[in-house]
Formats: C-alpha cells, sequence, structure tokens
C-alpha cells in the first residue's frame, strides 16, 4: 500500500470515522464513496441503494462532473455487474470489466472504464447497497514504464473493511431519519392540540358575535356594528394567539439540525406566512452550547414575532455570524421604528426585557438599536464555547 496516497492506519481511520459522523443518508452515501475512492486511489467511485422495482433508488458517484453525470442519462438498472453486485455476498474483482461475459455495455457519454472492484454493503442477510471502484490509478513507476496495474487482494480485503462499518454508518442514518420522522409526526400533534386550545374559544365567540351582529343589522344597526367591531377585535386576537402559539414551539429538531438550520427553516415558514419579506443569512457559524442555541433561537423568534406584529416592515433580515468563538445575531426591519427609551419609561418592553434576560442567562448581550421612522435592529451576542 506504500504507493496509495491515502495508505496507512491514519488513512483508513479518517475515512471511517468521516462515514460516522454524518446522520443525513445522501451525506452517508457520498462520503462512503468519496472516502472509497480517495483509499483505493481509483479513478471512479460509485454506489447504488437498490429499490423494490428492479432499479436503484439512489445512485451516487466520484470522480465524474455534474454535467457528465446529466449526459450519462437516467439511474442505472440491476444488471450485468451491478446486479451480481446486489445477488452475491463475494467481491468482484476484474482486469477488464469489458470482457466479463455479464458486461451489457454503457451509455455514450459514460467514461471509459477497465479494472473493476465491486463489493456488497450488507447489513445481516440484507443487502443496503453495492460500492463500485474502476480504474486503479498506477505509481508514477509503473505507469512510466506504460504497465497495467489494477486492483490488488489487499485492495478487496480494505474494501471490505469499509463496506462493514459503511454498513453500519447507513443503518444509523436510516434510523436517525426515521427518528425524525417520528419526531415530526408528533411535533405536528401537539401543534395540533396547542393550535385548539389557543383559538378555538375566540373563533367560537367569533362565530356568535357574527350571527348576532347579523340579527342585529336591519333592527338595530348601531348595535350591529357595535357586533361587527368586537368580530375584528376577536379576529385579531385569535391571529395572535395563533402566532403566539406557533413562536413558543421549540423546534424538536433543533438538537439534531443545529441552529443555522432550525433558524432557517423558521425564517422559510415565516416568509410564506406573512405579507413582509423575510430573509436569513449564515457565516462562518460553528456549533455552539446547546444554551446559547436556544437562546439565540428564542430572541430570534421573540425579535421577527415583534417586527412582524409591530413595526409594519417590508423587510425583515436575519443573520447570524460567526465571532471569534462565539456568534452575533442580528434581525433588523425596514419598519416604523421606536424610542427604546420611551418604550421602557412608558413599560411598553416589546418583549425587550425577556430577551436581555435570555442574552444574560448565558453569558451573552443584547443591543437594540431603532428610532422612530429608521426601522430597528436586535443584535445578540454569545460567547460560545
Amino acid at each position: 500500500m506504500s504507493h496509495r496516497p491515502g495508505s496507512g492506519l491514519a488513512a483508513v481511520s479518517s475515512a471511517l470515522l468521516a462515514m460516522s459522523r454524518r446522520l443525513e443518508v445522501r451525506d452517508v452515501l457520498k462520503t462512503i464513496v468519496a472516502s472509497a475512492r480517495e483509499l483505493l486511489d481509483a479513478e471512479y467511485a460509485a454506489l447504488g441503494v437498490p429499490d423494490d422495482h428492479g432499479g436503484f433508488a439512489q445512485f451516487v458517484v466520484d470522480g465524474i462532473s455534474d454535467e457528465q453525470w446529466r449526459a450519462i442519462g437516467p439511474l442505472p438498472r440491476q444488471h450485468g455487474i451491478l446486479a451480481a453486485m446486489l445477488h452475491e455476498e463475494k467481491a468482484e474483482r476484474l482486469a477488464d470489466v469489458r470482457k466479463d461475459p455479464r458486461f451489457e455495455g454503457w451509455p455514450s457519454a459514460h467514461p471509459e472504464m477497465s479494472d473493476f472492484l465491486g463489493l456488497p454493503v450488507r447489513d445481516g442477510d440484507e443487502t443496503l447497497a453495492a460500492l463500485f471502484l474502476a480504474n486503479k490509478r498506477c505509481p508514477r513507476a509503473a505507469t512510466a514504464r506504460d504497465e497495467r496495474c489494477g486492483f490488488t487482494e489487499e485492495d478487496e480485503e480494505l474494501l471490505a473493511i469499509l463496506a462493514q462499518h459503511a454498513a453500519i454508518a447507513l443503518t444509523n442514518a436510516r434510523l436517525y431519519e426515521r427518528s425524525r420522522e417520528l419526531t415530526i409526526a408528533e411535533e405536528r400533534s401537539r401543534l395540533a392540540h396547542e393550535l385548539h386550545d389557543a383559538v378555538s374559544q375566540k373563533l367560537f365567540s367569533l362565530r356568535l358575535t357574527a350571527q348576532a351582529a347579523a340579527a342585529l343589522v336591519d333592527r338595530d344597526p348601531a348595535r350591529a356594528k357595535g357586533e361587527l367591531q368586537q368580530v375584528a377585535a376577536l379576529a385579531a386576537e385569535a391571529a395572535d394567539e395563533l402566532r403566539a402559539a406557533v413562536v413558543e414551539l421549540r423546534p424538536a429538531a433543533l438538537d439534531e439540525d443545529g441552529l443555522v438550520h432550525t433558524l432557517r427553516t423558521h425564517v422559510q415558514v415565516l416568509d410564506r406566512a406573512h405579507s413582509a419579506e423575510v430573509t436569513f443569512g449564515a457565516c462562518g457559524i460553528r456549533a455552539l452550547p446547546a444554551a446559547q442555541e436556544e437562546a439565540l433561537l428564542r430572541v430570534a423568534q421573540e425579535a421577527l414575532h415583534n417586527a412582524l406584529r409591530h413595526s409594519g416592515a417590508g423587510r425583515i433580515e436575519v443573520a447570524l455570524t460567526r465571532r471569534g468563538q462565539g456568534a452575533v445575531l442580528s434581525v433588523t426591519d425596514d419598519g416604523t421604528g421606536f424610542e427604546p427609551r420611551s418604550v421602557r419609561r412608558a413599560g411598553r418592553h416589546l418583549g425587550l426585557v425577556s430577551m436581555r434576560d435570555r442574552a444574560s442567562g448565558v453569558g451573552g448581550r443584547l443591543r437594540v438599536v431603532s428610532a422612530p421612522g429608521q426601522g430597528t435592529t436586535i443584535e445578540m451576542e454569545v460567547p460560545g464555547g
């Protein structure tokens, strides 16, 4: 293995660790393919996950550009050498795949391949995927003498080790995605109960008041007008309680997906639900202590709620950037703005007290920049860990 750039125990360890760190199935597949290609010094690598209809549900490649992959066309079917990897337990190592009797050709845009090494990725009796490598890179000395090298028995043994760990990583990723599906289902159920409790009484009152207004409109227009005003007030309260219920639900994905993904998803939901344009950007963010991530998320939610409810903004920008070991969150709107000192004197805090408490509770600080007619920026910095 001395000629292989990725040879040695450290390279093997790096490949296995890379696979174990991924949680999404697609990321695991890509990591497996890239690790196998680098470790065995192959020009091309691919991994196919079978479906239940004689084809591949997913097929990931490494060493082929996106343009080449699009030109190749549809996903391959389970035939020839590919089928062998899915229906047999042993590896296939060939000096020239084109001379094998099972070879059935490939699309015109497909790169030329000769030497081949393939192995099923199995979990017990189940074949999870098939891993393929082609065109072993020869050492410079052999290339200078125009010699062919090809995959070795040592390569086959190394790929077998990689495949065993790939099976574990892929199984863990599938379990993780399944657990997320269950968590989402539980969260939806909880949300339904929250919304029912928060809004159903208001909607019932709204209906009765509207009926009373309809009954009075002919014989007592003045009272009917009063009832309609009450309808408008009840509708506004119901909308506020609906939004508050959504804001108070802590996203269950925060621990799994991290702050950036969770906050981006929250912003996308608000952007669809409101007339104001709500955008999100992140730069250089690393994982933060859990308490700091939750505090940042809560402050962002509160600041967004205030901006959408009170500012009349047409655009709200949320940004999360790295600062030293920590991070800075900013929520900026182009709304009416306010005078922070006047708000404090009037006792109308717009959630500023709770946001300051959340910031100080995790060793951070909160800064509010606003003026009438000039919009508002809420900025929170945390130290990291």
